[in-house]
């Protein structure tokens, strides 16, 4: 099977990936679902190289606080390296296997698909999504709506370019998996 480059992301009713001020924490307090924690086990395990933006990274720098507790980081995503795009210079944490990206997303994508071997790559954010380089959308459905905040891919997807293959659902989430058709 080929790997995939996958955006997988939680998401509220009214299609918010994080609040006001970037914030997850509403996602905690939409409650705990095994289906939720073994589909993402699942998906991680798959997982060879990841990438997130600024905001999303210094949310769990901060939250977590893993600079001060860098051990938290192995616990959620172990060695898997990962590629935190900012056009500024950000902390690391300490013993992760952080790649600090600032250029286009091609050749970063090309970097993580060799450090991936063979897995799948996991993108946290919609710029992969504009290059093209997208395979499938990944969407669990929190019981919760925000009102505001970030947007799930912010950014068009015609639905030309979507196809489901596969819904389901446990008592308080719902999970999407869309292939993406190249235009």
């Amino acid at each position: 099977m080929a790997s995939k480059t996958q955006y997988y992301t939680a998401m509220s009713i009214d299609g918010y990936i994080a609040g006001p001020g970037s914030s997850l924490d509403w996602l905690f307090q939409a409650g705990p679902s095994t289906a939720k924690e073994d589909r993402f086990s699942a998906f991680f395990g798959q997982v060879g190289a990841m990438a997130m933006g600024a905001a999303t990274y210094l949310w769990a720098v901060e939250h977590d606080q893993l600079l001060h507790n860098p051990g938290k980081w192995q616990e959620y995503y172990g060695t898997t390296p990962c590629w935190i795009f900012s056009h500024r210079d950000l902390p690391a944490v300490p013993g992760a296997d952080l790649r600090f990206a600032a250029g286009q997303i091609p050749p970063a994508h090309d970097q993580m698909a060799r450090a991936a071997r063979g897995k799948n790559i996991w993108i946290v954010g919609g710029q992969f999504a504009d290059c093209g380089l997208i395979d499938e959308i990944l969407l669990a459905i929190a019981p919760a709506i925000l009102g505001a905040g970030v947007p799930v891919l912010s950014r068009r997807l015609p639905a030309s370019s979507l196809a489901l293959t596969a819904a389901e659902h446990d008592q308080r989430f719902t999970f999407l998996t869309y292939r993406l058709h190249r235009q």
